[in-house]
């Protein structure tokens, strides 16, 4: 008889619908996660969310569909494209009356909860406790916006505030009894890239590996590459991004220096880029202790092993490739996004997919595990087969991916896209592109660092031709309509 009571409660455990935790960073590159094998991984920069991918799944083909903060969070909660969610830019509105994933997993007996950025502005929807930052927030002595007004933390820094109030929801808050979906939002490391403290003298005394296309002189690309404003040579501010005439003391041995050494051209090029890189990993460094204290708080609490735990960054960021930093554009480093899962269980230890996935996805992917249904007008699909080692006959061949926000900061033009994993064809166009468009075209298995636009190569002409095609198969899949763009 006891053996048939411990066999029952087995079965009702592995019954039980998962505890969701969703952990999302800002402009964090997959380049500068460990797990990811990137030049920086010797610098062991991310132990705690490389413990996902050591217990769970590595994405490496995970995208974004518009490279931006505010459109990558409403795709996050609506499950689609910008031109449908109709979040285009970091400007504007957005309509929170409209469908979202976490107002559905209420209605199946889940509780949810908000913490942290999501640079929405007016009232959040669908969650059952939200305290999140306005607008982009601020690293030092943040103010949150509950359901109740605002709240200031004087002297502390966003992101300790950030997994405090998590800790402060899932241990004392959340309901016991039922499952539970938390989203945990950091700020960091957006820029301008302010470490806590307790951090500033991580990497001090190391050079940080340069990308080979630092000084890129975009050879054979077009108009938006001559023309963006995003160089660390040009764009990064001395005194905002780099802290040049910054009192406060943390700087002071900084300012110290460069006031003795004075560096200039290629020198002070590299000093930026030094100097850029390490506040930022700084940035991350703290977001991977909150990963750490979050996983720690789940085993405390014996949430661990019934609980997903997925780590991802509203788009990726460029660490100086191409001379660049920010986002925007489809080139690989902006375009992709880290994306690692892990789930006892069901998930293998240290297993890699490399599907195309897309943040269309996610949404889908929450209710999946949740056992609600899916709308049929969310644009993406569930990653719970891929997940579990299962790929789909029918799953994607493609991505489509649209920028819109010009002009504006950084001045990157409007482009759309098609990526089959391989190949590349990205159209620029609209105001202040030559003759209204401009094609470029990129092959990756030669050219992973997309420096050589191949579109007018007639070798490819083929394999342009094919993708066009592809192209508008997916605008007219995900209903793209010519007059909004």
């Amino acid at each position: 008889m006891a053996f048939v009571l411990g066999m029952a409660a087995i079965q009702a455990a592995a019954q039980t619908p998962p505890n969701i935790v969703w952990i999302f960073s800002d402009d964090h590159s997959y380049q500068t996660i460990g797990a990811y094998d990137g030049p920086l991984a010797s610098l062991d920069p991310s132990p705690n969310i490389d413990r996902l991918a050591r217990e769970g799944m590595r994405f490496d083909h995970a995208y974004v569909g518009n490279s931006i903060c505010a459109p990558s969070r409403a795709t996050l909660l609506t499950g689609k494209h910008s031109h449908r969610n109709g979040k285009y830019g970091n400007q504007g509105s957005f309509d929170h009356d409209q469908q979202q994933f976490q107002k559905i997993l209420q209605k199946n007996g889940y509780q949810t909860a908000m913490v942290g950025k999501i640079h929405l502005s007016g009232k959040m929807q669908g969650f059952d406790y939200w305290e999140v930052l306005p607008g982009q927030g601020k690293y030092y002595s943040p103010d949150f916006v509950t359901e109740n007004g605002k709240t200031t933390y004087p002297g502390r820094y966003v992101t300790d505030v950030i997994t405090e109030r998590t800790l402060n929801w899932l241990e004392n808050e959340r309901e016991k009894d039922k499952p539970f979906m938390l989203m945990v939002h950091h700020k960091a490391p957006h820029r301008n890239w302010h470490p806590a403290d307790r951090h500033m003298d991580l990497y001090e005394d190391i050079t940080i590996p340069e990308p080979a296309n630092l000084f890129d002189d975009y050879a054979t690309r077009g108009t938006a590459a001559h023309k963006q404003d995003m160089t660390i040579e040009k764009t990064m501010s001395m005194k905002g991004d780099l802290k040049i005439g910054n009192k406060t003391p943390r700087y002071k041995k900084r300012n110290d220096w460069f006031a003795e050494n004075k560096p200039e051209g290629r020198e002070l090029v590299q000093w930026k880029y030094q100097t850029y890189m390490k506040d930022y990993l700084r940035c991350t460094w703290a977001v991977d202790e909150s990963v750490g204290k979050v996983l720690q708080a789940l085993e405390d609490q014996g949430l661990l092993e019934n609980t997903i735990v997925m780590y991802s960054s509203d788009q990726g960021f460029y660490m100086g490739e191409h001379g660049w930093f920010d986002k925007r554009f489809m080139y690989e480093e902006s375009f992709r996004t880290p994306l690692l899962a892990r789930w006892p269980g069901k998930i293998k230890p240290g297993s890699v997919n490399t599907d195309l996935v897309q943040n269309i996805d996610f949404a889908e992917t929450f209710l999946d595990l949740a056992g609600a249904s899916i709308p049929d007008d969310m644009q993406g699909e569930s990653l719970v087969p891929l997940l579990k080692g299962e790929t789909p006959n029918d799953w994607r061949d493609s991505l489509y991916y649209h920028y819109y926000e010009y002009p504006a900061t950084h001045s990157v033009r409007r482009h759309e896209g098609v990526f089959d994993k391989r190949y590349k064809l990205i159209r620029f166009y609209g105001r202040d592109v030559p003759e209204g468009e401009e094609w470029e075209l990129y092959d990756l298995k030669y050219d992973p660092s997309e420096m050589n636009n191949v579109y007018g190569n007639p070798e490819y002409s083929a394999t342009v031709e094919k993708l066009k095609n592809e192209l508008s198969q997916l605008r007219q899949l995900y209903d793209v309509e010519d007059g909004k763009q």
